[in-house]
């Protein structure tokens, strides 16, 4: 029996006295010119599942998701990182919902060359991950669908203002109805992800299947499950499908925390991925030790090679 573990270092989300104080400038600049287009490296050929990085961009670097090769052919341990996080913050004067990065997010972003291009020029896609904050504000209380047009356009306007390559949803900590906001509706999510995936449609739209926005994929006659490239599982050490119409090719069953999830779990889940036909494995908190044993304890199973980590 796999223990649940839920994700603990929410820094990004809960240090509201410090987000309170981030200028609101941080927020994206809509209509901004796209970033130079990098030009990957053709990745080494990899047969296996998608395997999916999170970083908690607070503590850690992004590059530290490059440091991974495979032994056995030299392909990229992982081949999506995701920034953790960007916020949906709440704007009490003019009563609406806005995208905020703290300063190690948007530093980040800002230092695209340095932090975001070299994995991209490795092959690895790299995506901004969006979480509530406390403040009321989620992808599933947005009062019409103009509003919720408006935040999918500040999102995409960030994927290409940054040149990033797609949007990670994780309905977490919005805590609906603060600041006099309202309960989750049936409609928000769909006209968000509709808008979005319009806005964006050769980028990856990704889902931590969590949370009121998670179960309200259908409104109207209208069903945004196929707008979404990926959906994981949000609970670490534990095997749970998502529960999204999505191909298993674009599901991820299996989330692990890299250092914290035992070495045998992370074996285990990573076996069950490929005897039952998933195309996903979602690991969470990479930081930068070298953390080869616990990556080849997946990628042994995923692609029948160790992981070679290089600093």
């Amino acid at each position: 029996m796999f223990t649940l573990v839920r994700r603990r270092a929410r820094t990004a989300a809960l240090a509201l006295s410090a987000v309170a104080a981030l200028a609101v400038g941080a927020t994206a600049t809509t209509g901004a010119a796209a970033a130079p287009a990098p030009r990957p490296a053709p990745a080494l050929a990899k047969e296996g599942p998608t395997s999916v990085a999170y970083v908690e961009v607070n503590n850690n670097s992004m590059l530290n998701v490059g440091k991974y090769t495979l032994a056995d052919g030299g392909g990229n341990a992982f081949d999506v990182a995701v920034i953790f996080a960007a916020n949906i913050n709440y704007d009490t004067t003019k009563k609406e919902a806005y995208l905020h990065f703290n300063e190690n997010v948007q530093r980040v972003l800002d230092n695209a060359d340095t932090q975001i291009r070299p994995l991209q020029q490795k092959g690895i896609k790299v995506v901004l991950s969006v979480l509530g904050n406390h403040q009321g504000a989620g992808f599933a209380n947005f009062p019409s669908q103009q509003a919720a047009s408006a935040f999918a356009k500040q999102m995409s306007d960030t994927v290409t203002k940054y040149g990033l390559d797609g949007i990670d949803f994780d309905d977490e900590y919005a805590e609906y109805g603060n600041n006099g906001t309202g309960q989750p509706n049936a409609g928000s999510f769909v006209h968000l992800v509709t808008a979005l995936r319009a806005n964006m449609p050769g980028k990856i739209i990704s889902l931590y299947n969590i949370g009121p926005a998670a179960s309200r994929l259908s409104y109207g006659g209208v069903d945004v499950s196929s707008k979404f490239d990926y959906a994981w599982n949000p609970y670490y050490g534990t095997w749970q499908v998502p529960g999204i119409a999505l191909p298993k090719s674009k599901k991820s069953p299996a989330a692990v925390e890299i250092g914290r999830t035992s070495q045998s779990t992370v074996a285990s889940l990573a076996r069950r991925t490929v005897s039952e036909g998933y195309g996903v494995y979602l690991t969470y908190n990479l930081d930068g030790a070298d953390r080869s044993a616990d990556v080849s304890a997946f990628t042994r199973e995923l692609y029948g090679s160790d992981a070679v980590y290089k600093p």
